[in-house]
């Protein structure tokens, strides 16, 4: 499914301009996530910088309109809806990409709860750990979405999979922990968005692997090397 709904954008005909929207939509708010993941553990910013990461949500939903109008035009001219199939995945894939700049947003607005750098603990450390592996695989995606690469698609699946484990555990800690309120009210935070900024990168993945009725699902009997897409 996702190889023909490339090679669909490839040829130059209006399902390229709707991939290039895509494009630019991941783009942004894999820079969201960064630049909130710098100000959420504790990097120095200025109100300027805080304004440009609502800018940029707002380009992205605006992209994400473009794309759900793009389609509907599409959809509307006879003799196109044998496209039908690779425009429900983009639309699926827009929604999810449009909630990885809100989820961003909301990473970087924790520095109103927690106005200081968080203390360089365990807790920290592993959260910081887990944004590492987080923005490690947002960057691959765009490559791996572009070019079809089931192997290293499976490999982050997997690895998000973890990922989402440790968020649970490290809830679990917080929950244990005797932290001050404000610590503790920000780590969690930080965690839970953490764990649903790589939830939907996965789902962006999952359209590497998963046929249409499957996407945002990780069927293990689909997870396997020797299929084929």
């Amino acid at each position: 499914m996702l190889r023909e709904l490339l090679s669909i954008f490839r040829e130059g005909n209006p399902l390229s301009a709707m991939a290039e929207n895509f494009a630019e939509m991941l783009r942004l708010t894999y820079e969201l996530t960064v630049r909130a993941g710098e100000i959420y553990f504790g990097k120095a910013f200025t109100p300027e910088e805080r304004t440009q990461i609502y800018k940029q949500d707002v380009q992205v939903n605006k992209l994400q309109r473009t794309i759900r109008k793009q389609v509907i035009a599409h959809l509307s001219i006879k003799g196109n809806t044998a496209d039908l199939p690779y425009c429900l995945v983009l639309m699926s894939l827009v929604k999810d990409v449009e909630r990885l700049g809100d989820y961003a947003k909301n990473l970087a607005d924790i520095v109103e709860l927690r106005p200081t750098p968080p203390p360089d603990n365990p807790i920290i450390q592993e959260l910081r750990s887990i944004r590492e592996r987080v923005e490690a695989a947002f960057a691959a995606t765009a490559e791996i979405f572009a070019t079809s690469d089931r192997e290293r698609a499976i490999t982050l699946i997997r690895d998000g999979k973890d990922l989402a484990h440790r968020c649970e555990a490290l809830l679990k800690t917080l929950a244990e922990s005797q932290h001050d309120a404000r610590f503790t009210t920000a780590a969690v935070l930080g965690t839970r968005y953490y764990k649903r900024i790589g939830g939907h990168i996965l789902n962006v993945l999952s359209s590497v692997v998963m046929p249409l009725h499957k996407l945002d699902y990780y069927d293990e009997k689909e997870l396997t090397p020797s299929r084929t897409t």
